[in-house]
Parts: C-alpha cells; structure tokens; sequence
C-alpha cells in the first residue's frame, strides 16, 4: 500500500499540467461524496443572497466580472 508521504512526494514531481489533471480527480471523487454535506449556516447564507436578489439589493456579477473587482478591491 502507497503511504500519503509517498502520494505527496510523487505529486511534487508532477509537472503543473499532471498536477492539475490530478486536482480535478480528486475534486470529482469528492463532489461526489455525501460524506461532506454542507453545514446548516451555509443554508443560511446562501438563503439571505436570494432573499437579497429577490429584493435587488445584491448585484450578480459574471466570474470574469468577480474577479476583476475582487483584484481592483483595496486589500
């Protein structure tokens, strides 16, 4: 059996492309588990954002469009 030491050391090796194909393996293998379900308060706040787009008092924005005001924001 392979220890996550060995896991570890072998991704360090990967080139960035292999590292990210192995990201998003490991990301669909988890998406798919139900052994991670979303707590109570993210229920909520996801709740208050529709309540506030129902309302108009929350603005969506497209990712491209998230991003950039998320960089231009002072830190």
């Amino acid at each position: 059996m392979t220890t996550l030491s060995e896991i570890e050391a072998a991704a360090d090796q990967l080139p960035p492309a292999e590292k990210l194909r192995l990201m998003e393996r490991l990301w669909v293998g988890l998406s798919r588990s139900d052994e991670w379900p979303s707590p109570a308060w993210h229920r909520e706040v996801l709740a208050e954002t529709e309540r506030r787009l129902k309302e108009g008092r929350e603005e969506m924005l497209d990712w491209e469009d998230a991003k950039r005001k998320l960089r231009d924001e002072p830190a």
